[in-house]
């Protein structure tokens, strides 16, 4: 009898793990900038991708408030630590937490209400490279981009080396940072929501910029998705470092 009931066990551990499994997105991670990025994701840690490169990371079902950057300038020693320009998670190549602004975040929670994943790209933490974010699967088909060239145009205030600020970053104030959960666009917000029309350009920006799909899809992050209209980014980027 005990064998009995340690096979009936043992054999549902293992169809949950399956069924977990099933319900896990894989993430494709792509490098189309004409110069090198620091790949950083929250699960996931990090890689270097050079032009054309691709990194794999495979959330797990059910995770929630997860995010994948680019980071720009990196150094790195053997033992994988030193410092990024923008997107910098505490001098680790692994990252542990969040980076810092300036940086363009793909977010999103897999899973959740009437089992539906949630993503968006945000720009409450600035810019700092192009960046699409798509469905590969599953029949979901729309998927969010922006490819503007956001560091050129960048308004003087918000400048910073390799990127563009948003105004929390620079003025830290509740107008921008909607610490009290009560804010409206501003002419900054409105500067990144001309420009990227599908992306979060401030914290309460939720209508126009969350997007669903099926959980289980399988998703695309591509760095500079229109490569041939960024090489001269890869100067700008050189020039600030």
């Amino acid at each position: 009898m005990s064998s009995f009931k340690s096979l009936s066990l043992s054999t549902l551990l293992f169809i949950a793990f399956l069924f977990t499994c099933a319900h896990a997105a894989t993430f494709n991670i792509i490098n189309n900038c004409p110069f090198t990025v620091w790949a950083a994701a929250i699960p996931g840690g990090g890689r270097r991708l050079d032009r054309g490169q691709t990194w794999t990371i495979n959330p797990s079902a059910g995770t929630r408030g997860a995010r994948v950057w680019a980071r720009t300038g990196c150094n790195f020693d053997g033992a994988g630590r030193g410092k990024c320009q923008t997107g910098d998670c505490n001098g680790l190549l692994q990252c542990q937490a969040f980076g810092q602004p300036p940086n363009t975040l793909a977010e999103y929670t897999l899973n959740q209400f009437n089992n539906l994943d949630f993503f968006d790209i945000s720009l409450v933490n600035g810019f700092n490279v192009p960046m699409e974010f798509s469905p590969t699967s599953g029949g979901c088909t729309h998927g969010i981009n922006c490819i503007a060239d956001i560091n050129g145009q960048c308004p003087t205030e918000l400048r910073a080396p390799g990127g563009c600020n948003n105004p929390c970053t620079v003025f830290k104030t509740d107008q921008y940072c909607c610490d009290s959960g009560d804010c409206k666009p501003t002419n900054f917000s409105r500067f990144f929501k001309d420009r990227c029309p599908d992306a979060y350009s401030y914290p309460k920006d939720d209508q126009t910029s969350t997007f669903t799909c099926p959980g289980g899809t399988n998703y695309k992050v591509v760095f500079c998705p229109l490569n041939n209209r960024f090489d001269n980014m890869e100067m700008r980027l050189l020039c600030t470092e």
